[in-house]
């Protein structure tokens, strides 16, 4: 036995670095009885749709158990694409309802063409963004997935998590982290109807700004006749002293003029500068606030394939001379200082599915203020950030969570999220007290609207903490503190009844995983193998 311990550290220790990758060259062998309880292989999906195209990825992850204790995080160690399914342009029955008849066909037609059925999926992510994300769409299309509704997570991305899940996506993050020290991407996902800019630095996205400009907000039929026109395409086109009507043409002239508008109000925003009331009337969240030097930019998103010259088709929008436009002017971005960076996904920068695993939570590391609450399925995990020195004021505690549901656009206090907090200072009264007054001051209008308080350290301090609030600060208050849990942004958890023999409860922790490793993605804590 001990030889077999020493054994696994060293494999541990040499072929796992800080991410949980594998090097090559070691494989387990799968009947290895090591290998059944470590190892979990799960076939994923990840479906994205946005206001103007759709598409889903068929993925196949291997997870691997990264401790020793029950409550440990599994890393996704290998990921392998099955199927990319074409792009589709997402149909509309009338300007603003999306087509989920047509949806839900060329859904299943993309199982068909994967060689899978829904019962092979173990797990999936659904991202709903833009137009598609109003209420009605996203009602309509969680409904196309209601009998898998355990298995999927549906993530209804606002502006700034669309900006965030893009500059992952589309490898900004990734480089930052290759490239080290203070090296700073700005990706800017350019899609149908809107631009998101995401300003990324140490592996990263440290500020996100969105704007209305897109290639579809003004479409053709197959005559060259107007069949989609935006509001915002009235605005522009009126910036751009031009006309636009249903039904008629649109000519050569009048797109690159409309073109024009679209790339100078973009650059506006990219260029840092001051910004005109037409464009500041474009913004759909608060302009960048970072002014240090950028050393690289890189386009994501429909657009970015005519940008970087890999699509050349006219798909019946402007994509063609918008593309063309953006191309030209990022070449002398701070007077061509800043360098253009291939992306390593355009398109498709979005997430390949999810994973999922379940963990057990001890009886005697949770606090539960009423049994009735749980279970409670699919609640986004919200991580605040905040410095952990003995000087921390219950003020700060308090913005720094209301920053982190701002940042991943939970702007409404209807649905119940979970708070996780890294916490280094122990469990030291004074200081407790201090972080759940903090904790409570930020979630107010959640506890206010009947929401439960839900929280998940990786300190031990759950107990104490679940005490103070309940006995001090909202008594009456539903309560749920669990600690021994690692989460990261782009978790989602399910927590389940309290099991009564074991006094533990089943926590099932599903990810968003993208096509390269996530490195950087709540990396705080050292691995003590």
């Amino acid at each position: 036995m001990e030889n077999l311990e020493t054994e696994i550290l060293i494999f541990h220790e040499g072929h796992e670095d800080e991410y949980g990758e594998d090097e090559d060259g070691i494989v387990m062998d799968e009947d290895h009885p090591m290998w059944r309880s470590e190892r979990i292989t799960l076939n994923s999906v990840g479906i994205d749709i946005g206001s103007s195209t759709s598409h889903l990825i068929f993925s196949r992850l291997t997870l691997r158990r990264q401790g020793v204790a029950l409550s440990s995080r599994f890393v996704v160690v290998n990921r392998e694409i099955l199927h990319e399914s074409p792009i589709l342009l997402t149909p509309y029955v009338d300007k603003t309802t999306i087509d989920t008849d047509q949806l839900n066909e060329f859904i299943h037609e993309s199982y068909r063409t994967a060689n899978l059925s829904p019962s092979d999926i173990d797990t999936g992510a659904i991202i709903v963004t833009g137009e598609a994300a109003k209420k009605k769409n996203a009602e309509a299309i969680a409904a196309l997935f209601s009998t898998e509704a355990g298995k999927f997570v549906c993530a209804t991305a606002g502006h700034n998590l669309e900006s965030i899940l893009a500059a992952y996506g589309s490898g900004a993050v990734g480089m930052t982290h290759h490239e080290g020290g203070d090296f700073t991407v700005m990706n800017v996902d350019v899609g149908g109807g809107t631009s998101k800019i995401a300003i990324v630095q140490g592996g990263k996205v440290i500020d996100t700004c969105a704007l209305e400009v897109g290639a579809r907000l003004v479409a053709m039929d197959e005559n060259g006749k107007i069949n989609r026109l935006e509001d915002t395409a009235l605005k522009i086109a009126k910036m751009a002293g031009i006309r636009l009507a249903m039904g008629s043409p649109m000519s050569e002239d009048d797109k690159e003029k409309f073109s024009r508008v679209l790339c100078d109000s973009l650059f506006e925003v990219l260029e840092r500068g001051p910004i005109s009331p037409q464009v500041q009337d474009l913004l759909l969240t608060p302009n960048l606030d970072f002014k240090d030097p950028i050393h690289a930019v890189m386009f994501s998103g429909g657009v970015s394939e005519f940008v970087y010259g890999y699509e050349k088709r006219d798909l019946g929008d402007l994509g063609v001379h918008f593309g063309r436009r953006v191309r030209a002017r990022a070449n002398q971005l701070a007077g061509g200082k800043i360098p253009l960076r291939p992306a390593e996904v355009r398109i498709r920068a979005t997430v390949i599915g999810a994973s999922q695993y379940t963990v057990q939570v001890s009886g005697n590391t949770i606090y539960l203020s009423h049994p009735e609450l749980l279970p409670l399925r699919n609640l986004q995990v919200v991580t605040p950030e905040f410095e952990q020195t003995e000087s921390i004021t219950s003020a700060e505690i308090k913005s720094a969570v209301q920053k982190a549901l701002q940042r991943f656009d939970i702007l409404d206090s209807d649905r119940a999220v979970a708070l996780a907090i890294r916490w280094e200072l122990g469990p030291s009264y004074p200081l407790i007290r201090t972080l759940a007054e903090g904790l409570v001051a930020g979630m107010k209008e959640h506890v206010d609207q009947g929401q439960p308080l839900i929280l998940v350290f990786d300190a031990d301090i759950a107990k104490l903490m679940g005490n103070i609030i309940e006995r001090e600060l909202i008594p009456g208050a539903g309560i749920i503190s669990i600690d021994g849990i690692d989460l990261k942004d782009f978790d989602f958890v399910d927590i389940g009844q309290e099991l009564p023999d074991a006094k533990a409860v089943p926590v099932v922790i599903k990810s968003l995983i993208f096509r390269h490793t996530e490195k950087g993605r709540g990396h705080h804590h050292h691995h003590h193998h």
